[in-house]
């Protein structure tokens, strides 16, 4: 009698890349701004009819006089959001971080970042966050979203960095983008005495034989592989950069130099994310030595189960593990 295969299953649109049994918080980036709104009269919410996927809902809930829910139409959201700024508000207008990138690029160029308005886009379904397909996963948000002046661009790693990051975007002038974990949220850095820091990476954890330069849910990951390649005799630095731009240049290029084996680890496509961060900023101060990437491919990827994806396009722990040990020969 054959072995039944294990089938790996999650909810396609909203899943959680928490692992079973891990500690999570629930919806960190709603509480924490229903939290600023308390204390701060400025801060408004917006969202494109999107308020319980992103999580607004908690904000819309203790605050409802300041929450504007402005349908399924990203231009209008984002240009009402740079309205509310210019007249001294400090909007958060949350949408899928596909129709921020794609669909209202133009609003959120001309209306916010041109005038260096203080609005903040949160994006949700960042990434290989979903088993929607391409119409869903938000693959090329950073690509798209690096070359525009003024803007901001946070990748967080967990409820911890969401919950530290919302007031320092609320603080900071200019606009903000920010790739939204939302639901039950892995929480993660708690263990490492970190804070996030607007524009600032951190070393999680020192090792003599590779350094992991990651961002987004992929410092979790990177985090579970140092533990897993520590039982292979291989001593794992991990550098959280949360902040893809403005880039901690000073921090990674420390980090990196050296003849240690660099990785860089993203939930992003190989094209124009945090590695070809870290290479340019290699590149421009003569450092020397390649650099691998663990990051989605340049190509449109499947629907599916979300744990099924993370195995084949190679964001599981696992996966990162066999890559590292195929390096290191």
């Amino acid at each position: 009698m054959s072995t039944p295969v294990k089938r790996l299953t999650t909810s396609a649109m909203i899943a959680s890349f928490a692992d079973p049994g891990q500690p999570t918080t629930s919806a960190p980036f709603g509480h924490a701004l229903a939290e600023l709104a308390a204390r701060d009269s400025r801060i408004v919410g917006l969202t494109a009819d999107l308020g319980k996927y992103t999580d607004m809902h908690v904000f819309a809930q203790a605050h409802p006089d300041r929450y504007f829910q402005m349908g399924m139409a990203e231009q209008l959201l984002f240009g009402a959001a740079a309205g509310m700024a210019e007249v001294g508000l400090v909007p958060f207008a949350s949408t899928y971080s596909v129709f921020a990138a794609r669909r209202a690029y133009d609003f959120l160029c001309l209306d916010i970042a041109e005038p260096n308005l203080n609005v903040n886009i949160v994006g949700g379904l960042p990434g290989l966050t979903t088993g929607y397909g391409p119409s869903h996963q938000a693959t090329e948000d950073i690509a798209i979203f690096r070359g525009m002046p003024n803007l901001t661009i946070v990748d967080p790693c967990d409820s911890v960095d969401i919950e530290q990051a919302v007031p320092q975007l609320a603080a900071s002038e200019g606009p903000t983008y920010l790739r939204l974990l939302r639901g039950k949220v892995p929480t993660v850095l708690d263990e490492y005495d970190y804070r996030f820091e607007l524009g600032k990476a951190a070393v999680l954890r020192g090792g003599n034989d590779v350094v992991f330069v990651s961002s987004g849910l992929m410092t979790m990951r990177a985090l579970q592989a140092a533990d897993e390649l520590a039982a292979h005799k291989v001593d794992v630095a991990v550098v959280h950069a949360p902040t893809i731009k403005p880039f901690d240049s000073a921090t990674v290029l420390h980090e990196i130099a050296g003849d240690r084996l660099v990785v860089t680890l993203e939930n992003h496509t190989v094209v124009g994310g945090l590695f070809e961060t870290v290479a340019s900023a290699a590149v421009r101060a003569g450092v020397s030595g390649p650099i691998v990437p663990v990051a989605l491919p340049d190509e449109f990827l499947a629907a599916g189960a979300l744990p099924t994806l993370h195995d084949r396009y190679g964001l599981a722990t696992d996966r990162v593990v066999e890559r590292v040990l195929s390096e290191l020969g």
